[in-house]
């Protein structure tokens, strides 16, 4: 008897068990059907081509409506918050910290008066996310205004190019040279 007992316990965790990893796919499945049916991303996959900016981070970066952070291919402004990075360019610039930040923050009030709000369409090239983690795109505004291009010609940004990502590097560097040259933005 106790040995009956024992193999109709044992048969029930196992009916359990699969019974659960069943009811686990089953409702894995429904929610991946739901997301799609609703276009509500799930995961890393995402409709790129008319994604909206929740919110500018700083004049190269920004967060978009699926929470993911995204940096500009091709383009560096000066930081706007204390970091490490902010002192490497206030040496190299041979600027004091305060004077970079303002500059920062010229550069981001820029960004966000171009993009804040506003749905883009994303291209990529060859990689799709730094070494942080952040999406790594060209952008594009509905109107077909070039977004990384824009902040350049406008003088605020300098160049900054990582290959493999090169696509854009020439017209960068041309609109980098007259906005210094006809002293726009950031080179007043």
């Amino acid at each position: 008897m106790p040995k009956i007992f024992g193999e109709i316990i044992k048969r029930e965790r196992i009916g359990l068990f699969f019974g659960g990893a069943i009811f686990t796919i089953l409702l894995l499945s429904a929610a991946l059907l739901s997301a799609a049916e609703l276009n509500i991303p799930f995961g890393r996959s995402y409709n790129y081509s008319d994604i909206l900016v929740k919110r500018v981070i700083d004049g190269d970066t920004f967060v978009l409506e699926n929470g993911e952070r995204l940096r500009l291919i091709g383009i560096d402004t000066p930081e706007l918050h204390m970091s490490d990075k902010l002192r490497r360019d206030s040496q190299r610039a041979r600027k004091d910290v305060s004077t970079i930040q303002r500059m920062g923050r010229q550069a981001y009030e820029f960004t966000r008066n171009l993009v804040e709000g506003k749905r883009l369409r994303l291209e990529f090239d060859l990689e799709r996310h730094d070494r942080y983690g952040r999406l790594l795109a060209y952008a594009f505004l509905k109107d077909g205004t070039f977004v990384n291009a824009e902040i350049i010609k406008q003088g605020y940004a300098s160049l900054m190019t990582i290959p493999p990502n090169v696509k854009y590097a020439d017209l960068f560097r041309q609109l980098y040279q007259e906005a210094r040259e006809n002293r726009r933005g950031l080179w007043r």
